[in-house]
């Protein structure tokens, strides 16, 4: 028994760590993503809206989308990770698990339709985003007064003439100011390749015609988060975490 007690001792404090979270009240924006398993690359996506202190509406009707072929891994966002769970790593070809803010929307086109506060670039050849751990601007976004160089700055241009990334929008893990070398990086909502037929590398992906709907529903004043979990982590965690 006595050896037994220091375990429950810390499943007891993982629970509490996990269930003391719960989504910001003044964020009023979600988009949920739920998975059949960790290893599943296909997800189902939904956007809820509430009024503040008010109950979670769904906002139209869900749709498909796909994920990192090797499936999911707890990623680097607002939410605690369970201790001893693996995390997302550069390369592994997992989308990343949890609840993360949103960021700006980049694209080739010169302007899109969004609320006028979502901020949007349109991608030039000298607009870079670093996925080398190795690189003191991994994981950030930089636009260089030059036409790109080296290599290290041409393996980073974020315009390849690919239309899966033609327009994008910024999922906020392992983000600036907490970025942690190697624990992956350029993740983003884009255009799905093969009409659905193919998996990415960690992104979120989707139709073109529903990428553009979601983007133009973001409000950056309603605090936008984005929930990612496999189904019955979503279960385990919606009533504690607040979730839709």
């Amino acid at each position: 028994m006595l050896r037994i007690l220091p375990l429950l001792l810390v499943l007891l404090g993982m629970g509490g760590a996990l269930a003391a979270f719960e989504l910001p009240a003044e964020s009023t924006q979600v988009i949920v993503g739920t998975a059949a398993d960790w290893d599943s690359s296909y997800v189902e996506l939904a956007l809820y809206e509430r009024h503040p202190g008010g109950p979670w509406q769904a906002v139209g009707a869900p749709w498909k989308g796909r994920l990192g072929r090797n499936g999911l891994v707890w990623g680097r966002g607002l939410h605690p990770v369970p201790d001893g769970a693996r995390t997302k790593t550069e390369g592994d070809k997992r989308a990343p698990a949890g609840v993360f803010h949103l960021g700006g929307a980049w694209g080739y086109y010169p302007s899109i339709q969004k609320a006028e506060s979502l901020s949007y670039v349109q991608v030039t050849s000298r607009d870079l985003w670093y996925e080398d751990p190795a690189s003191p601007h991994y994981n950030l976004y930089r636009r260089i007064d030059h036409e790109p160089r080296t290599a290290e700055e041409k393996k980073a241009q974020m315009k390849q003439g690919d239309h899966a990334h033609s327009l994008k929008l910024f999922i906020a893990h392992n983000a600036y100011p907490r970025i942690q070398p190697g624990a992956g990086s350029s993740i983003f909502f884009h255009i799905w390749r093969n009409g659905g037929n193919a998996a990415t590398a960690g992104c979120t992906t989707m139709s073109e015609e529903n990428l553009k709907r979601l983007i133009a529903s973001v409000v950056p004043e309603r605090l936008p988060l984005y929930v990612l979990l496999p189904r019955a982590e979503y279960a385990r965690y919606r009533e504690a975490w607040g979730l839709p």
